[in-house]
């Protein structure tokens, strides 16, 4: 029963599951910059090397020593990765130099972005995109202003593929794709009427425009976006109109950072912004690699079953993954004194992850915002099929508690309350072995129909083993024949998901939703 994967997404999803997305970033950023210096050494690029590597070392230093100040006045560890990130961008944005006068406003950039991260906050998150704050600023005060000299065509060799592998490992192409139709259709429209031709305007578009850069860097900071789908659309097509439209307000002109600092205003007024403090009421083992921690909220937490909440806990000597960690939530909102994440506890565990597990009870912990669109259907008619992937069913046991809570899921004890209708169930549920199936008794108890994978027969009362693995095609197809009328969810690390959701599109499943876990 072994699938056969799309070998392209394995190994983009190996690739970049090696590194934390800040990590991953500093990389392509790198690699970027380092193309940057060839173009320059072999003539193909309008700055000398000497202008490059002044501008780069001005900007990355500020960052890191403005950091280094920040975290020191505001008492928290400053992240080496976030502040080369902010160097390398504005690195990208401001005209090379070597002037001293030139290269001082680089540095104050590279200054005012980072006071952004720490005073520009709500809740823990971003309100404006530190690089485009920075650039802003400098702009509004009449220092220097932003080129974006990024967008020369021979970096489009480097800039296209780091862009895409960055919107790919964040699940953001969809967002990236309505930005680029958003701002390319005006910027291409205008060239038409100004009597360009069609080759000519798109050429014009991706060699003289950082609409790759912008779309894959900037739009795409994750601490500025809002938390639903459809908002992040809505975002990237305003931020587009705004990038494309030449606007002025007196003297103040649009710019593609100007453009972002308004979408990153959208996103806030979208964000809920109520306050997530949670007491730890309970650590305990879900099976022999992974545990639930069960709070107590100290404010009432709105959420969606299905959704994620980003927990934030600052601590000792935090490695490269940060302060902050995303999880899926595992109770459902109709029981509000209690909020419970489940999440993987094998080694080696991130700084983060082993802070957290060895939390006592009674500890406190914050989190900057719950959200995702892994929601089901609101019809309560539309049958469902949950393919859950070790950890994966996690974000699945909101969602059938809440069902539960609400008297819309069949019950061990043959049904759902009278009048209430029952919603159909089908969960594939695989692990590596039987004592990895986290809640295999309360799933049981649930009554619903589990097509359980794992290498020997758990022997679970009214399941179907269906042996090692996921189910391919053919065999999901064989126990699941109505599953073109399902709506599919499927939930697990990204190879798996992979894996499940060519399984499903080959057994006849036409709507499918995916919730890669990346920290995988």
């Amino acid at each position: 029963m072994s699938l056969s994967l799309s070998a392209t997404s394995r190994r983009l999803d190996a690739f970049a599951g090696r590194w934390t997305m800040y990590r991953l970033t500093v990389f392509l950023l790198l690699a970027m910059t380092a193309w940057s210096f060839v173009l320059s050494f072999t003539g193909q690029l309008f700055y000398t090397p000497a202008e490059l590597a002044a501008t780069a070392a001005t900007a990355v230093v500020s960052a890191l020593v403005a950091s280094r100040v920040m975290g020191l006045l505001f008492r928290t560890r400053p992240q080496t990765d976030s502040s080369l990130i902010t160097g390398l961008l504005l690195y990208f944005l401001f005209w090379p130099t070597t002037e001293g006068s030139q290269l001082l406003t680089v540095a104050l950039a590279a200054g005012a972005a980072t006071a952004s991260k720490y005073l520009l906050v709500w809740r823990g998150r971003h309100i404006f995109n530190p690089a485009a704050f920075g650039a802003a600023a400098l702009a509004l005060t009449g220092l220097n202003s932003a080129v974006w000299w990024v967008a020369a065509p021979l970096m489009l060799v480097v800039v296209l593929p780091a862009a895409a592998l960055i919107l790919y490992r964040n699940r953001l192409l969809p967002m990236a794709s309505v930005f680029l139709l958003a701002s390319g259709i005006i910027i291409v429209t205008r060239f038409l009427t100004g009597g360009e031709s069609p080759v000519t305007a798109l050429a014009t578009l991706f060699g003289s425009y950082p609409v790759l850069f912008f779309a894959g860097f900037m739009l795409s900071e994750p601490l500025t976006l809002p938390p639903r789908r459809n908002q992040r659309l809505l975002e990237a097509a305003v931020v587009g109109i705004l990038f494309a439209v030449p606007l002025n307000l007196g003297p103040v002109y649009m710019s593609p950072e100007l453009a972002l600092l308004i979408g990153n205003l959208l996103a806030f007024a979208l964000a809920p912004r109520a306050a997530i403090r949670l007491r730890l009421r309970e650590n305990r083992a879900l099976t022999p690699t992974a545990r639930e921690l069960v709070f107590e909220p100290l404010h009432p937490l709105r959420f969606r079953p299905g959704q994620y909440v980003e927990l934030s806990l600052p601590h000792s000597t935090p490695d490269s993954r940060g302060t902050r960690r995303i999880f899926s939530l595992t109770t459902a909102p109709e029981n509000p004194e209690t909020v419970a994440v489940g999440l993987r506890a094998t080694e080696p565990v991130s700084s983060f992850k082993s802070a957290l597990l060895k939390l006592k009870p009674g500890a406190i912990i914050s989190g900057t915002t719950a959200a995702g669109d892994f929601l089901l259907p609101r019809n309560p008619g539309v049958p469902l099929l949950l393919v859950a992937s070790g950890v994966g069913i996690t974000p699945f046991m909101s969602q059938l508690r809440s069902l539960a809570a609400g008297g819309n899921l069949h019950t061990s004890a043959g049904g759902s309350p009278a009048g209430t209708p029952a919603r159909d169930v089908v969960l594939v549920y695989a692990a590596s072995s039987v004592d990895e199936l986290a809640y295999a008794a309360e799933l049981h108890g649930r009554g619903i129909r589990v097509l359980v994978c794992t290498p020997t027969d758990p022997q679970i009362s009214g399941w179907t083993w269906l042996g090692p693995g996921l189910p391919d095609a053919q065999a999901l197809a064989r126990e699941v024949p109505d599953v073109a009328r399902r709506a599919a969810y499927v939930s697990g690390s990204p190879s798996a998901v992979a894996a499940a959701r060519t399984a499903v599109r080959g057994a006849g499943g036409r709507s499918i939703r995916t919730d890669a876990f990346l920290g995988y």
